[in-house]
């Protein structure tokens, strides 16, 4: 469909097409902000009162009363409150479902067609509607019914029997990267089916789950447990196909580095002034060293406890071997080279005053993203968009 386009976004890749934000929380507003990023126009439609749970969620606040949570999920939409359960405001629904390029949905499999919001009676309404959902283990198999949350995605994917440190409690990778991920290949799928749309006229059913996103990414790990016949087991910061490659400690601190094969293992000998581990047969090659990674790490300890961080940060990038110190987010955030790449931006916002948020982790060179608008108000823009729905049927 074509959407009438603001100066600003004309020029945007996905200017012109319209998204129905009708998801909550993590996995489906972030793949949708990203496609408002393009210059797609994101409607989120939310129920009464509370609108997105996100709204109310985390612990503390900037100033207003949408947490930080949401605020970081949601520029580049407008919002529209609507009751699925009113007639009127499903009649509302309807109308704009007959006017979107794409639907996003987060709920558990069975609860939008509850809703009457389902794939197969919109796709009545509009055959070119590209209908996204996104669940918590996808809309088919014995675990579909389960509740979806990033945790559980990651423990029942087998990422977390693989992360952490051996012989310690379980714990999951703190970024949740089921979530994230699911949002990711989700919005691989819109996309590809946006352009599969050019071919055939028609919409489709694009699915995506946190139990296949956490699956999806576990390239490694899946190799290992294929080639080896045994499931993989935690390494700490170590890496399943190289050694060394890993956190270790200086004098002052903690840094990593990556000796990922026998060019960097050789210059980082040289580095290091051990040049005779080499002629060790337990480390004469990349295979023996990754099956010998505990004995190698403590034999390099010791030297690597001789100088601080920045010493042989220094030294290896130097010689050519990759290395770097471990930062926090608020010396990541900080530093000259993400202000450099404009990973932090500070949004306008009408309660907020400002807030600073990540900035856009991909760039197009020709057309790149724009902060149109902040995050939305509750229902915001839900008069303006009722009125161009009258506009449109007059």
């Amino acid at each position: 469909m074509t959407t009438p386009e603001t100066p600003e976004r004309a020029m945007q890749p996905l200017a012109g097409l319209r998204v129905l934000d009708v998801s909550q929380v993590m996995a489906g507003p972030f793949a949708c902000m990203l496609l408002g990023d393009m210059g797609a126009d994101v409607i989120k439609v939310e129920p009464p009162v509370v609108g997105d749970s996100s709204r109310r969620s985390m612990g503390f606040r900037l100033k207003g009363d949408d947490s930080p949570g949401f605020l970081a999920l949601n520029r580049n939409k407008r919002s529209i409150v609507l009751d699925l359960k009113d007639p009127a405001d499903r009649e509302t629904f309807d109308a704009l479902a007959k006017t979107a390029d794409i639907l996003v949905e987060n709920g558990r499999p069975g609860v939008a067609d509850r809703l009457g919001i389902g794939y197969e009676r919109l796709r009545a309404l509009n055959p070119r509607l590209i209908y996204a959902s996104i669940s918590g283990f996808g809309p088919g198999g014995p675990w579909a019914a389960r509740p979806g949350y990033d945790l559980i995605a990651q423990a029942m994917s087998g990422i977390m029997s693989a992360v952490g440190l051996p012989g310690h409690e379980p714990v999951k990778n703190g970024t949740p990267v089921a979530d994230l991920g699911s949002a990711l290949f989700a919005v691989y799928g819109i996309l590809s089916a946006v352009i599969g749309r050019e071919k055939t006229g028609e919409g489709q059913l694009v699915t995506a789950s946190l139990f296949e996103a956490a699956l999806g990414l576990s390239i490694w790990e899946t190799a290992e447990y294929w080639g080896t016949g045994q499931s993989p087991k935690p390494l700490g910061s170590a890496n399943r196909m190289s050694a060394p490659y890993q956190a270790v400690a200086a004098s002052d601190g903690w840094f990593v580095f990556a000796a990922a094969n026998q060019k960097l293992w050789l210059a980082l000998l040289q580095v290091m002034s051990l040049p005779e581990l080499n002629d060790d047969p337990r480390f004469g090659d990349n295979s023996v060293r990754v099956a010998n990674a505990a004995v190698l790490i403590d034999t390099l300890r010791p030297t690597f406890a001789t100088r601080t961080v920045e010493q042989w940060v220094s030294g290896l990038l130097a010689a050519g071997v990759p290395a770097g110190p471990i930062l926090d987010y608020a010396q990541s955030l900080a530093s000259d080279h993400a202000a450099a790449r404009q990973m932090v931006q500070d949004i306008p916002h009408p309660v907020e005053g400002s807030f600073k948020a990540l900035g856009f982790p991909v760039k197009l060179s020709a057309t790149p993203q724009q902060l149109r608008m902040p995050p939305p108000l509750l229902d915001q823009h839900g008069p303006d968009i009722r009125a161009e729905l009258e506009g449109a049927q007059a």
